[in-house]
């Protein structure tokens, strides 16, 4: 059901050498770009027209207009089942704990006397989330995308997702809940590719926005990609991922239940256990067969992805050489099950969430832990971030100087302009002091 890497015995290579030995799913955005470019260009010229031909293409759903009705967001709060709407307020209430605290606040250096730079926290002033709909529905995506943002005082807040023919051509209903518990009331029925046109451009319906974030298939990253420097975006999310860091003191129910529980998304999802005892790789593979029997989801999607070459058992010597495996691996997702696992766990650099220990299981992460769950994948933990506060705030500084401070430091402002051919550069400075460089 899961293939093994054994990378015991000799010494591990460093850098790309250990990643290209990993297991990792294909995903290849700039083939999709090519799909994704003449799609994008079309919403541009032809805005709702455009929107509404693409759902009846790729939804199979007319819509007679993308805006979600306020009315529409009202009745689906309204039938929300009870437990759901409770589990749903939980998580916000959790989310906005931890995104609340992220809040940078503005601080001044004094540089000299009567020289200071102020650096003031800025948001974004509109922004476009995207919360997927394909193969299940992720209200989970709407809080996570949600929270931070309003957090970080973004002013304008848009939210798509794709229509369902179930539902009339509306987004899932859940979605729509969700967004009405949040207060989110700019909501429309737009998915993939097309829905991140719709946010970059504009159409006669929705106001261009200056940020998307949020995950999506390979679609929604090739027009990620597609608009980056046009909008910002947060990251071109891939299929999700799981490694565990585990050693012989590790549950093998646990962790086969964990690399379930990533495999259930996609066919294309990545689950990795990287483990220095060959007795828990047997007791955890045995243990994948009567979990994976219980469920759903097991022929479409669960047995393609443990199957998958993005997924493995991976045989180290030792947790040193496993601590190597996963920073280069740099997984979405990390457990770490072993003992000890905080000292463990603390000494990861490349991950874009880490899990310690036995009780907090990646699906805590998921909803409840007040974490966020938008995170980076395919190897890019290692130099991006997940979704937070931050994501939409913008660091702008303030250059105070006073004409004492200025004449202070003008030799060497000018010294270095000369030394970079700039001359305009210093004669901006000595323009202030009859063109005299003040003596230092």
């Amino acid at each position: 059901m899961i293939s093994r890497i054994d990378l015991r015995g000799d010494a591990l290579p460093e850098g790309g050498a250990l990643r290209d030995l990993l297991p990792r799913a294909e995903f290849d955005v700039e083939a999709a770009l090519e799909k994704v470019r003449p799609i994008c260009e079309d919403v541009h010229h032809r805005g709702t027209a455009a929107l509404i031909e693409y759902a009846q293409k790729f939804d199979g759903v007319t819509l007679e207009q993308v805006r979600v009705p306020a009315e529409a967001l009202k009745t689906a709060l309204a039938e929300l089942d009870p437990a759901v709407r409770a589990a749903l307020e939980e998580s916000i209430r959790r989310a906005r704990i931890v995104h609340r605290e992220q809040r940078r606040g503005e601080h001044t250096t004094q540089v000299v006397p009567g020289g200071t730079v102020t650096e003031k926290w800025v948001p974004v002033e509109r922004v476009g989330l995207y919360a997927p709909g394909g193969r299940s529905v992720y209200p989970s995506s709407v809080v996570m995308n949600v929270v931070p943002a309003q957090e970080a005082g973004v002013e304008s807040i848009a939210l798509a997702s794709p229509p369902q023919k179930e539902f009339g051509g509306l987004p899932h209903p859940t979605i729509l809940a969700a967004c009405a518990l949040l207060g989110v009331d700019e909501v429309y029925a737009a998915g993939g590719a097309v829905a991140v046109a719709m946010f970059a451009y504009g159409t006669e319906d929705c106001l261009p926005v200056n940020m998307v974030t949020g995950p999506g298939n390979i679609w929604v990253a090739a027009a990620k990609r597609y608009f980056t420097g046009k909008i910002g975006i947060d990251t071109e999310a891939g299929p999700t991922e799981i490694a565990v860091l585990a050693d012989s003191t590790a549950d093998p129910v646990h962790v086969a239940a964990d690399l379930i529980s990533q495999a259930e998304h996609d066919p294309l999802a990545a689950a990795v256990l990287v483990t220095d005892s060959a007795e828990l790789a047997d007791a955890v593979e045995k243990e994948l067969e009567p979990q994976v029997a219980a469920t759903k989801h097991v022929e479409d999607r669960i047995k393609p992805a443990l199957a998958g070459k993005q997924s493995a058992i991976v045989l180290v010597d030792s947790l040193e050489d496993g601590l190597k495996v996963v920073d280069a691996y740099g997984a979405e997702h990390l457990e770490i099950q072993t003992a000890d696992a905080a000292a463990w766990a603390a000494r990861v650099r490349n991950a874009g969430a880490i899990f310690v220990g036995p009780w907090a299981p990646v699906s805590l992460g998921d909803y409840c832990a007040g974490s966020n769950h938008v995170l980076p994948t395919g190897g890019c933990a290692c130099h991006s971030s997940g979704l937070s506060v931050q994501s939409f705030l913008r660091g702008i500084h303030i250059v105070d100087y006073t004409r004492e401070a200025l004449a202070e430091v003008t030799h060497h402002v000018v010294t270095l302009a000369e030394a970079e051919d700039l001359p305009a550069h210093g004669a901006a400075l000595k323009a202030r002091f009859g063109w005299k460089v003040p003596q230092a």
